[in-house]
């Protein structure tokens, strides 16, 4: 069972009760895009494949965590391949349940030399690590072989993996987080029928939600902050933003600023002071607001479908809430597919040719309906999907307010994890916001110098 975690001052009327046995994996939350950068080196020359001659391999495998409960539809994208392919098999690989087991698993696979897939499942936080080891191959020449129009593209969502002049992945399952919010609840409360504009607004908004549904069966609090295990230093970038801070200026680290104090200082106010208007989320936030036990979260387009399945009441999206500072605060989201320079030409000219097919118009709106994911082609069909699913539209319209990631947490190796010991630190143990934040900054500059910088000056 999926449980909160609040402050043991708050558990009075709000007592942990047992939520709804929604499975973790119904609600498979992505990690969200990397920054495009623009190098200046020359990569994709450097260790360029001359594709001309080369007959694509007849089997190649494909390593996935099936982001979004996509097994299904993975399966069926593979049937139609192979029909318009049948000289290429795809074999389906499980490769983990989450992109820690499969990046572990692809890192192990590296150092045994043998048994590589042709093509993996590669999140925001682990791609650049295999860019700056050489483990993934540059996909331009492949696409420049294939004829390759990446023109209809969504822009944001092919530049997340461009690095060093290169292209180094193409978006796969692609997302924002939103704002998930109870209507019930909302509509108890007296409110619109909206998200929140700013996190003031919310603020103001809290006392209501808490006192119109305390009666409500296993209620717990009106927002809950998502699970420190998972990927909360992705959504947390948008309080950030929204305070003016950042948790790095390039690879300048800055998270220790007065600017991110204040934001965190923020958050674990609203979990431990007054008002106590806040929660976090032990396992899973999107079963935790499934079950009805808290009003609203964030959490990836990726758990929409999954919430909507399970989900009792009528369920509203919306925009990440603004903050103080005018601007952008929401990042993209969701994974790409890469291919390993280590498998044979043969292999890599099939792998591209599968995933070229994979984001076609048709394909990457069939992948959306069966995900909640957003289309990574502009000329992708959405009516039959959002007259089923009308939220999703939410999420394709909040694309044009997005900003890529912090470098910091995406091009740092194991960076994510620290930000979330951080975040777990601060929001459930109340440790100080300010010596804590400075401790990161020192780990995250120890990560830089020591892992990337002496990698990408080389």
């Amino acid at each position: 069972m999926s449980r909160l975690h609040l402050p043991a001052t708050a558990l009075d009327r709000r007592r942990f009760l047992g939520l709804a046995a929604l499975g973790g994996s119904a609600f498979a939350l992505a990690a969200c895009g990397g920054p495009s950068t623009a190098g200046t080196g020359d990569a994709a020359a450097e260790d360029a494949t001359d594709y001309s001659g080369v007959t694509p391999a007849s089997t190649i495998d494909f390593w996935s965590t099936h982001p979004g409960q996509s097994q299904a539809v993975e399966k069926e994208l593979i049937a139609k391949f192979e029909a318009a392919h049948p000289e290429i098999k795809v074999n389906l690989v499980t490769a983990g349940a989450n992109y820690e087991e499969i990046a572990q698993k692809f890192q192990s696979t590296l150092a045994s030399k043998s048994g590589l897939p042709a093509v993996v499942v590669l999140s925001d936080v682990w791609w650049f690590r295999y860019y700056m080891d050489r483990t993934i191959a540059p996909l331009d020449p492949l696409i420049a072989q294939l004829d390759w129009d990446l023109g209809d593209y969504q822009d944001s969502l092919v530049a997340d993996y461009q690095y060093d002049g290169a292209q180094w992945a193409m978006p796969y399952g692609r997302s924002t987080p939103l704002f998930y919010y109870n209507k019930d609840h909302f509509k108890a409360a007296g409110l619109e029928d909206r998200a929140p504009a700013t996190w003031a607004e919310f603020e103001e908004w809290a006392p209501r939600i808490a006192e119109a549904n305390a009666s409500a069966p296993g209620y717990l609090t009106p927002f809950t902050y998502p699970e420190l295990a998972g990927y909360a230093a992705w959504t947390m970038q948008n309080n950030l933003w929204g305070n003016g801070a950042a948790w790095s200026d390039g690879f300048e680290i800055t998270c220790d600023s007065d600017e991110a104090v204040a934001a965190f200082q923020w958050m674990q106010d609203s979990v431990y002071g007054d008002a106590k208007w806040a929660g976090v989320s032990s396992t899973d936030a999107a079963a935790d607001f499934a079950s009805g036990a808290v009003s609203s979260t964030i959490v990836s387009t990726g758990s929409l479908v999954g919430i909507l399945g399970n989900a009792q009441f009528d369920v509203g999206v919306g925009f990440l809430p603004g903050g103080s500072v005018d601007g952008p605060v929401c990042p993209t989201g969701g994974a790409g597919l890469g291919i390993p320079s280590g498998v044979s030409p043969e292999e890599q000219l099939a792998a591209a040719m599968f995933i070229k097919f994979v984001g076609e118009p048709e394909n990457t709106a069939a992948f959306s309906a069966a995900t909640g994911y957003m289309p990574n082609r502009k000329s992708a069909d959405m009516s039959a999907v959002l007259a089923e699913k009308p939220q999703i539209q939410t999420a394709m319209d909040q694309l044009a307010q997005t900003r890529t990631q912090d470098f910091a947490r995406v091009f740092l190796p194991g960076a994510d994890q620290e930000m979330a010991k951080t975040a777990a630190a601060i929001l459930t143990q109340q440790k100080d916001v300010k010596e804590s934040l400075g401790a990161l900054k020192s780990t995250l500059e120890g990560i830089y110098e020591s892992q990337v910088k002496p990698k990408i000056d080389a």
